[in-house]
């Protein structure tokens, strides 16, 4: 018998250091991290205990309109799970998870598993007792990885360009201060989109505050900011969050430059260099121009799934 409970703020510390040891888990999920945009969601995450009442398995969860997300503020969420978490405890906690969600008159469930590249160990149980819970493939988001154990080589055009901002003074340095970077990624947004990053300037440094996971480098020419790209660094994985750069940036190569350097500062530290996602709608839109330049770098083809679960089919 598997209980369900409700998250509260008294269980933060148990649920930050239940992510810490588990086996696919990352600081995005923690506490600290979730909740910097706790106003925008109705938090619903649930913690799972065994019949001797331990704690095995958490799901970061936000609930709207009859439906559980897992986590819509998240990229990445699912089931986090100790490394002695097996398939049959998969089975038992979809089983109370589907019980306790109906008494609670939910009717679906918004699933985003980690992808197999951020586990430190296998952990796809998840996904097997989703198929036998009759969830369906829902969308599939293409995004591009680096392994950097095994790198191929980086396309001709983006070592050209890695010249170019050499040849024309670009240096790379890692900064704290997110300020003159935030700017030039605004300014491009708001040129380009019409509309601001996620994480205003203030959020962004109360994270970096909080993690020296995230990670900021920037490219500057005469001492001014040109280009920058944001990591948030796990165990195994760099992700790239956020790549911006001004007109001048662009033109003499600074993101190229700024990655030719993360691609070496990484080798010691990391195995994988996730560039993110390059799709929209589900997957149905694929950014070509956006994914040229990411598998440019030697980084090839990953998928980030969402599934969707009808709780009383």
């Amino acid at each position: 018998m598997i209980e369900v409970r409700q998250y509260s703020e008294s269980d933060a510390e148990a649920w930050n250091d239940f992510v810490a040891k588990s086996k696919n888990g990352t600081f995005l999920l923690d506490r600290r991290y979730m909740d910097y945009h706790a106003d925008r969601f109705t938090d619903h995450s649930l913690l799972f205990y065994n019949i001797d009442g331990a704690l095995i398995a958490l799901l970061p969860a936000n609930a709207e309109g009859g439906i559980l997300f897992s986590h819509g503020g998240l990229t990445y969420g699912g089931l986090i799970v100790s490394e002695r978490f097996k398939t049959t405890d998969a089975l038992d906690v979809f089983t109370s998870l589907r019980k306790h969600l109906l008494l609670d008159h939910y009717e679906r469930v918004i699933y985003k598993p980690s992808p197999w590249f951020y586990h430190t160990q296998p952990s796809e149980e998840d996904l097997y007792t989703l198929f036998r819970f009759g969830a369906r493939l829902a969308g599939r988001d293409v995004a591009t990885l680096i392994d950097l154990t095994r790198m191929l080589p980086m396309a001709t055009l983006r070592r050209r360009q890695v010249a170019r901002a050499l040849g024309n003074g670009v240096s790379v340095v890692r900064e704290k201060d997110f300020g003159r970077f935030w700017k030039v990624l605004d300014d491009n947004l708001m040129q380009r989109y019409g509309v601001h990053p996620v994480h205003s300037l203030d959020e962004i440094s109360l994270l970096a505050s909080r993690f020296d996971n995230i990670e900021l480098y920037e490219a500057r020419l005469d001492g001014e900011t040109i280009g920058g790209v944001v990591l948030y660094v796990s165990a195994d994985v760099a992700h790239v969050q956020y790549i911006s750069a001004n007109d001048e940036g662009k033109r003499l190569g600074a993101i190229d430059l700024i990655f030719s350097r993360i691609i070496e500062s990484l080798k010691p530290r990391c195995r994988f260099l996730d560039f993110g996602k390059s799709t929209e709608q589900f997957g149905h839109f694929l950014n070509k121009g956006l994914i040229f330049q990411k598998e440019g770098f030697g980084g090839r083809a990953v998928c980030y799934d969402t599934y969707e679960w009808t709780l009383w089919t």
